[in-house]
């Protein structure tokens, strides 16, 4: 059996879809149930569903074989997988945003900044030089630059609605999030035959998408 982590939220319906497309399906009552732990129609597949930072986790001590996560998550989390596919769901951007679109041009001292994405933050800021001091938030990072608690943000958008609402403009985009296929190193070389297949599966799904669409952006 191969288990699968899923990222709870926003992310969870588009990748049970496209794991049904791929052949490896739910059915009604297990999807409405509240279990964490379902397995598929045929009995080769089990799920666990779990909040987007821990699908590294359980994925990385082989507790789960693969996972589904948004790119964002992995780059905070540092964890070492396996990333053979891009699913191109749940697209987003990270980015800097703040009251002032200048500040960063303008200032001279250490800037404060409010996210919950310290190691993104930290390393983006990093690369550029620029001196700050990172404030450790779980939610509503919006709100820190009104309050007077940091000068920028650092968090993940999708439209820019929330930032717009709250008075804060995007400085400088760090990098596109969207769901990742993810694998157990180990679990890759012990199951490869069945992994082999489900990659394989899911890359023809997201490969039919995107030759709907037309090739994607281009």
């Amino acid at each position: 059996m191969i288990t699968i982590a899923i990222a709870k939220g926003r992310m969870q319906d588009d990748a049970l879809a496209l794991l049904a497309r791929a052949g490896v399906r739910l059915d009604d009552d297990a999807r409405n149930s509240r279990r964490l732990a379902l397995t598929d129609d045929s009995g080769r597949y089990q799920f666990i569903f779990v909040k987007p930072a821990d699908v590294p986790v359980y994925v990385e001590h082989g507790i789960a074989d693969c996972g589904v996560v948004g790119r964002d998550v992995l780059l905070e989390s540092q964890a070492d997988l396996l990333l053979p596919l891009d699913l191109g769901i749940a697209r987003c951007r990270m980015v800097v945003a703040a009251a002032d679109a200048e500040i960063m041009t303008r200032s001279l001292g250490m800037l404060r900044v409010a996210t919950k994405y310290s190691h993104i933050a930290a390393a983006h800021f990093g690369s550029r030089g620029i001196p700050v001091e990172i404030i450790q938030l779980s939610g509503s990072v919006e709100l820190a630059p009104a309050l007077g608690l940091a000068d920028l943000i650092v968090d993940l958008v999708e439209t820019g609605r929330t930032l717009r609402e709250n008075g804060l403009t995007v400085v400088e985009e760090i990098a596109e999030s969207t769901g990742r296929l993810v694998l157990n190193r180990a679990s890759y070389q012990l199951k490869s035959d069945s992994i082999t297949e489900l990659v394989k599966g899911l890359e023809a799904v997201v490969n039919a998408q995107v030759n709907a669409a037309g090739g994607g952006d281009e």
